[in-house]
């Protein structure tokens, strides 16, 4: 691998004479519905990477996509020549964005042919997974960032900023929910093999508002999981709930579905309150705090801020937001609530 392609490999002399790059080539892997609708129109608003290449097991999809963004022959792969990709100066970054199941091939393979990656949550079924992604970064000199789009979200951001400065005093109790209503029957979200199950979908932003409301992590979990609808749901939970414990005496009350619609985030601190509705939407969050404050700071498009302010932090070798170790620790919640579901008991984490 030469050239440009090299510019943040572990080949010091090659860094170091390679141009720098305004723009990060950015090569999509699966063209399911988050890359077709949100992260492609994503990437024609970005300023510091650009729709360099795709990789799909479908030939017409390739046609399609070559079409309508003008990407070049030598730029489209398929599953089977993949690995080839080591070759190509134009892609900087691989984004993975496949049924959980297939994350760590291909993240690794990534790594491997040198290149930087994105990986979309959750990051992968097991914690072992996650270890052997984040190994596979370091080991070939590559980062890894998950695609944490809401903790570039400002909104977040203040919600996070409310507990580092204690505005209120300490956080007491959050309610923390996220579900829609999937009337899919046939979807990889419903088969176990391919990393299915509302928890690891929809639950890792319940999850998340959580931490990142508290600034800590889970100690003790315990989790109840349901199906209403068994003929579809035969392989995975439609439905989790679970309580969290916290270091400083915080508590979680989490709910996830596939089969209810809701979206927000409540935190109750010693003297005040916070409130979130809708707490990871699309097109940004919004809500209030006991004093009057309201959170509603713009936000163009989540996907382009999160993939500027990631490839702006490759480009100048600063830490990423959402780093591989990020993904890591939910998937350790992940892995807790499972076992207390199988258990019925509270679960050490």
């Amino acid at each position: 691998m030469t050239g440009a392609a090299t510019l943040f490999s572990g080949n010091s002399l090659l860094a170091a004479t390679a141009p720098k790059k305004d723009k990060l080539g950015i090569a999509l892997v699966g063209l399911g519905y988050y890359s077709t609708d949100l992260l492609a129109p994503a990437l024609q608003m970005t300023e510091k990477c650009y729709l360099a290449g795709i990789v799909t097991g479908t030939p017409a999809k390739a046609q399609q996509w070559k079409a309508k963004y003008k990407i070049p022959d030598k730029n489209i792969y398929n599953y089977q020549n993949f690995d080839q990709i080591a070759n190509n100066p134009d892609i900087d970054v691989v984004y993975v964005v496949l049924p959980p199941s297939m994350h760590r091939e291909f993240v690794v393979k990534a790594a491997k042919a040198g290149k930087h990656v994105l990986c979309e949550k959750p990051m992968a079924p097991s914690v072992a997974d996650c270890e052997a992604m984040i190994a596979a970064c370091k080991d070939n000199k590559v980062k890894l960032a998950i695609g944490y789009r809401c903790q570039h979200d400002p909104n977040i951001q203040a919600v996070r900023k409310v507990a580092r400065d204690q505005k209120f005093g300490k956080v007491k109790m959050i309610t923390s929910a996220a579900g829609y209503f999937d009337a899919r029957t046939d979807h990889w979200k419903q088969k176990k093999a391919l990393g299915g199950g509302v928890m690891g979908d929809m639950g890792v932003y319940a999850l998340q508002g959580a931490r990142l409301a508290t600034g800590e992590e889970p100690i003790s979990v315990i989790a109840q999981a349901s199906t209403t609808r068994p003929d579809i749901y035969k392989e995975v939970e439609e439905t989790m709930m679970f309580m969290l414990d916290f270091p400083s005496g915080a508590r979680a009350s989490c709910q996830t579905s596939f089969g209810i619609n809701m979206n927000y985030l409540q935190v109750n601190y010693e003297k005040g309150w916070l409130k979130l509705e809708p707490q990871s939407g699309y097109l940004g969050n919004k809500g209030s705090m006991s004093d009057g404050t309201i959170i509603d700071f713009p936000l163009t498009n989540q996907q382009a801020k999160q993939l500027d302010e990631d490839c702006l932090a490759l480009m100048n070798q600063t830490d990423l937001l959402a780093p591989g170790e990020e993904g890591l620790r939910d998937i350790r919640v992940v892995e807790a609530i499972y076992q207390s579901v199988r258990s019925g008991k509270s679960v050490k984490i």
